[in-house]
């Protein structure tokens, strides 16, 4: 085999192995897409007078989650429980496969975070942000979805 061919099939070989990363979620994995959310269960707790908190329960189906509501008057006991304080609170709380989400994530983010497994305890959108997902109205602001462990340690996973 000629120097030229070897390189060829060497450059062929360098595209499969990155093409298998990208295929079978290796760390150059495309954009998450329904696959992640297919099976997904999301369980949310919520206020039982909060209306945004039902608007990002359809986003979350619209995106393909299955979506379980609870509407508790205990929802400050279970971010209690759960170690949610009010620098990372929101209206409402949710678990999808063994992760936290709190409040107004985006649905891409969350396929994200199931696609990649960080080891965190969830993530999490501060607060009430205009614009983001059950929040939507005349304006958007700026916000970040932050990740969060168990020590309460946070670090910005995404910026809307």
């Amino acid at each position: 085999m000629s120097r030229g061919k070897l390189l060829g099939v060497l450059a062929v070989l360098a595209v499969v192995a990155f093409a298998g990363g990208w295929l079978w979620g290796g760390r150059t994995q495309s954009p998450p897409t329904a696959a992640a959310a297919a099976g997904a269960k999301v369980v949310m707790y919520q206020n039982p007078a909060c209306g945004c908190c039902g608007k990002w329960a359809r986003h979350m189906r619209e995106a393909g989650f299955e979506v379980e509501v609870h509407k508790t008057a205990e929802l400050n006991a279970i971010k209690a429980r759960e170690g949610i304080d009010a620098k990372i609170a929101a209206c409402h709380t949710a678990y999808v496969n063994g992760y936290i989400v709190e409040g107004h994530v985006p649905a891409q983010d969350v396929k994200r975070l199931l696609a990649e497994r960080p080891d965190v305890r969830g993530i999490t959108v501060p607060g009430m942000p205009s614009g983001s997902p059950g929040m939507e109205g005349a304006y958007s602001e700026p916000y970040e979805v932050l990740t969060f462990d168990a020590a309460g340690n946070t670090t910005v996973f995404a910026q809307h």
